[in-house]
Order: C-alpha cells, then structure tokens, then sequence
C-alpha cells in the first residue's frame, strides 16, 4: 500500500514533539555519570562517618563538585567483603576532606560534566528547525494540490480547468438525437473558426448560448463536442465553483476568468449548472445571499459591462432556466437559448447505434424495436441501458447481447432489479388477477396504448407489473387518450372487486391510484377537459421560494369544491367502465390468469390472441358515449 506524503508528515510532527518533551525530561531529571561503576546502593551520610570512624571505608571517589561520593567500604554483615555504595554529601562538610587525609583513605575528585548543558541547547535549537523545515515542505507540496493549505491566497483565484487546445475527445458525430441543437451550435463554430465569413455582412458574434434541457439529455457533452470542433482554448467550470462561504471571493473568481480567457480569446468559457449562481436576486426571504448577489452582478458586468469580451464565447448549461434572473437571460449576454429535450424515436435510435458501436451485439436485435419501447428516455438513460445489457450479457456467459438481455435490461432500469418469484396460492393469483385486469381493460380500449408483455416476476416495490408500448411518441394526447389511461390504471383494481369481492380489496392498487387523481385533476385545471370549461386554473411553473411564497390561489373555494368534484366524476366513471369490461371478460380473464400463474410472463402478441378468441375491441365512439 502506497503512503501519501500527508500521511507521513502526520505522524511524523507529532512523533518530534513527543519525543523533544521526553528528550528534554530525560536529560533535565538524569542523574550524573559515575564512572563505569557506577553504585546502585545508598548509604547515609551518618552511616558514612560511622564507618569512616571504624576504619571500613576503603576508597573515596567525589563527583557533582563534592555533593555525591562513591565509597568502597568493607560490610562485617557480608563476611567483609567490599561493598561499593553511593553518599548524598552535604554542603557543608568542608572537613570531610581533612578528616580522610587523617585516616590515610585514598579519595579522588572527578569535576562535573557539562553534557546535559549541552544536549539541552542542541535539543532547543534541533526541534524548531525540524518543525519550520516540515511546514515548509508541507506548503511547498499543496502548493501543486488543487484545495490544498498552499492555496490559502489563492480563494480568489479562478478554479477553471484550461485546455490550450481542447482535446476532449467529443466532436459532433459522438453526439445523436439533439439536431436542431448541434445546428444551432455549429455556428458557433464556424464563427470561432471563420469569423469573417460573418463579420463580412455585419453580423457580431453571439456573447452566450444557454442550453436548457432536464438531466441526461447532453448539454455538457454537446459543449465538449464544440470545443472539440473548434479547438480553440476550453474553459469549464461549474457554478458551484464561484460560491464560497467568504463574501468576495466568487465574484473575485469571475474576474480571475474572464481575465484569463481574454488573454487567450477567441475562446469558449462552459458553465455547467449555471443556476448554482445564477438564481434571482432579491428574493426577500431568509435575507439572501450577499456572496451568490455579487457573484452573480460581477458575471452580468463581465458579459455586457464596459469592456468588451470580443472573442469571448460563454455556453452555460441549466435544467432550471425558470430560477435564473431575468438580466442574465436578456439579449447581449445570452443570445440563444437552445433546448435540448430527449430525443424522439429517431434520435433514440441515433443514440443507440452511437453507444452500440463498441458493444457486442447480435444481428437478431432491433435497435428500432428498442428505441420503440424506450419513449421519453434521454441519452444518458440509453447510455445507461445499453451497459446494463453488456453487464448482463458478461454475466451469463454470452458472445453478444440478445433481445432478451435488452428486455431484461429495460425492466431493471424503469422498474427495479428482479425479485423472488412468487410461490403458488392466493396471494399470487390475486396478483395475477391483478395484472390481468390492467391489460384486458387497455387491450380492449381503443385509445389505450398496447400492451407490451404482463409479468408476475417482482422488481422493485411492484410485486407484478404490466407493460404498455405506445405505437408512437405523443407529443399530443387526446381527452379520450387520457380518460383511456384513467380507465386502464382502474382494471387492477376492478378486477379485485369483481372476483374477490369488496372485502378483499388489497392495498396493491395505492400507486395506480396516484396516478389516477394525478390524470384528473390535470384534465381540471389545466388542459379544460372538464364541465368547468376550457379554464387553467393552476400553473406548470414550479414555485420559487420568495416569487411564489406568497401568491394567491387563482380561483375561489367554490371552485376549488366544483375541481374536487369533476375529479371524482371522471374517476367513478372510468371504475364503472373498468368493472364492465372485467364483467364481459370473466372467462377469457381466467384462462390468461391460469396461463399467466404457469408461465409467470406473457408478451403482448400471445395475449392479444387469447383475447381475440373471445371478444372484439370496442371502437372509440362507444368508449365516448359510456363516459
């Protein structure tokens, strides 16, 4: 295991100050040398004089200036052998000297040593040099860590990632389903690459593109894709990056940019996420925040101030243009706004043969049929299918992916990974009743979309489920589309009413219900569809806190009462209709539950012929005339 520098100098400052701490408490308390044999015995000094007066002590040996002796005395007690035994001397014992020159002992003075004096003023002087050497090294090294201590001047500093020559590896080939933008956005550049070309007829250069468009649909890959068509110096950093908890420092950083782009203009600068920063201003709610106000009024002064940016191009991605503030979005600071929405059938196709590229697949699969069953998944929930499929493919030990990694690959991605399969009984019937209602009551309406297969394989939280493929994209649905829908989510239910009976209705019904009030009430109040008459009585706009915090509500408690009611109406009306088509079908209903319980999935096609056996689809005109 490899260890970081950080790592090292942590342990490495603590260790020499506990060690200077015990260095320094070792020679401040070690007693002095001795001599090779130094004595681990002490005598009292009245002991001494006793055997100095008896004629014992042999040999005297003073160290510590005549504060402490070594003395050689003969013990009776140890059959007079010579014990050698340490004495405390006191000051003031100045005949001590005379008394041993009258007794004829031998006695020798060892002046004291100045070691520990010395160890002491090296260990004072070692630590502080050792200390100041480590914190140099360690600014010296963050110096080149971005966040590092080192960086403590440079907050102001702009935390933009440059590139001289934008070598991102994206050009407009790698990026499908998003035409009308890349259109928009290839003259942008042409103009970094010709500029006369537009110059010659009087046009200026657009100062900003913003690209709107919700999550996953390429925004930053379509930025990476114009700067590597362009190959001029690349700019990118994302709004949260401005924002500091010191106020100054994001709008410092905003100068710190543009002064750098315009040493290197022409130049694209990308701000990803550009509402982080980019939000309205004076909300009047909680007092603001004086730091994201001034970053926000120097990066407005930046794009259309004094000074001009020519050579400047600014390309911001958001998925909440509704929050951003209205001086930011005017014309001369960001000129274009280019939505990049998910892609239709064709661009999920364009999309799937990109990232099919490098896979391995087998020539049995349609990427059509997958771009058919995929509506309203953007490039990156594609991206994202194909790699689950390649994983299930390795998993089970196959040359190349077939359709049925592709299905099994969908389901985990809109409804959960694969659970437990039921074991037989009532529950499991139940369920598949369950399931079977919702695709008999969408098979024989005519404005319901197809189903696509019907499943009692549990994923996610759905102990079955049942799938609808529409024919199309719908980027319009009719009343007696919706009302169809309405009445689908109903069959679950219905068929549980019908064949158990009131009392063994089960909670299993509780998300198909949401989406029922969630249908109605938007047949209300926002599309008209109603006996209120053609009336939009809530907005779409979500609520901006400090916009909308205090706003009324558009319409009176009457109303509100009337809302409550039609939404009740359409939805007992489509139940009704739900229970009348379970009625007219018992028998065909129990064959495919039957069926269903043995095989556990049936695919649309099977289904619709089982059905066929039995009835005729209803046309439209009496599907109206019920409701």
């Amino acid at each position: 295991m490899k260890t970081s520098w950080k790592t090292i100098l942590l342990w490495t400052l603590p260790t020499l100050v506990i060690g200077f701490f015990v260095w320094q408490g070792a020679f401040a308390t070690a007693p002095a040398e001795f001599g090779k044999n130094t004595a681990s015995t002490r005598m009292s000094y009245g002991r001494f004089l006793d055997y100095l007066e008896a004629g014992r002590v042999t040999s005297v040996e003073l160290y510590d200036g005549g504060r402490t002796a070594i003395v050689d005395a003969i013990d009776p007690q140890l059959d007079n052998r010579i014990q050698r035994l340490r004495v405390d001397l006191p000051n003031n014992a100045p005949e001590l000297i005379a008394r041993l020159r009258e007794s004829n002992i031998s006695f020798d003075s060892h002046p004291p040593r100045n070691d520990g004096a010395l160890w002491g003023l090296l260990g004072n002087l070692i630590f502080p040099i050792l200390l100041i050497a480590g914190l140099f090294f360690l600014f010296r090294r963050s110096n080149n860590v971005p966040g590092g201590p080192g960086q403590a001047m440079n907050f102001g500093k702009s935390k933009a990632r440059f590139q001289m020559e934008a070598k991102t590896g994206v050009l407009f080939d790698d990026v499908a389903g998003v035409e009308e933008a890349k259109e928009e956005l290839e003259e942008v550049v042409t103009f970094l690459k010709k500029p006369e070309r537009f110059t010659a007829v009087g046009a200026r250069i657009p100062k900003g593109v913003l690209l709107v468009g919700p999550p996953g649909t390429g925004k930053t890959l379509l930025a990476k894709a114009i700067a590597g068509e362009a190959g001029v110096p690349f700019f990118s950093i994302s709004g949260s990056e401005f924002v500091e908890m010191f106020v100054g420092v994001g709008a410092s950083r905003v100068r710190d940019l543009f002064k750098k782009a315009k040493e290197t203009a022409p130049c694209i600068v990308f701000i990803d996420e550009i509402d982080a920063v980019g939000r309205q201003r004076g909300a009047g709610i909680g007092g603001g925040n004086d730091e994201r106000e001034q970053t926000l009024n120097q990066l407005l002064t930046e794009m259309d101030g004094f000074e001009g940016n020519t050579g400047i191009i600014i390309i911001a991605a958001t998925n909440r243009p509704d929050v951003l503030d209205s001086a930011l979005l005017r014309p001369g600071r960001f000129d274009r706004q280019i939505t990049v929405d998910a892609p239709d059938i064709k661009g999920r196709l364009a999309v799937l043969e990109v990232h099919a590229r490098n896979k391995k697949i087998s020539e049995e699969v349609s990427l059509e049929a997958v771009a058919r069953r995929t509506p309203g998944f953007t490039g990156a929930d594609l991206a994202n299918l194909l790699n689950e499929a390649a994983i299930l493919t390795a998993r089970r030990r196959k040359e190349g992916m077939t359709m049925l990694e592709i299905d099994d690959a969908v389901d985990r991605v809109i409804a959960g990974m694969e659970g437990t399969p039921l074991i037989d009984g009532k529950s499991k019937r139940l369920i598949a009743y369950h399931e079977v209602g919702h695709a008999i009551v969408g098979t024989l309406l005519k404005d319901h979309d197809p189903v696509q297969k019907v499943t009692l394989i549990p994923r996610g939280q759905a102990q079955g489920l049942t799938w609808f493929m529409p024919d199309e994209d719908q980027g319009l649905i009719s009343r007696s589309q919706i009302l169809a829908r309405i009445t689908g989510a109903l069959g679950g239910r219905a068929a549980e009413d019908i064949i158990f009976g009131d009392s063994e209705v089960t909670t299993g019904a509780g998300g198909d219900l949401q989406q029922v009030a969630g249908m109605a009430r938007q047949m209300v109040t926002r599309y008209g569809m109603s006996d209120l008459g053609p009336l939009s009585l809530e907005s779409q706009q979500e609520v901006f806190l400090g916009r909308d915090f205090a706003t009324r509500t558009e319409y009176s408690n009457e109303i509100a009462s009337r809302i409550d009611g039609q939404i009740r109406t359409i939805a007992g009306h489509c139940y009704q209709q739900a229970c009348q088509v379970i009625r007219d079908n018992r028998e065909v209903i129990d064959r495919l539950v039957d069926l269903l319980i043995e095989k556990e999935t049936i695919d649309g096609d099977e289904f619709r012929q089982i059905v066929a056996e039995y009835t005729e689809v209803p046309d439209k005109e009496r599907f109206a005339a019920v409701l």
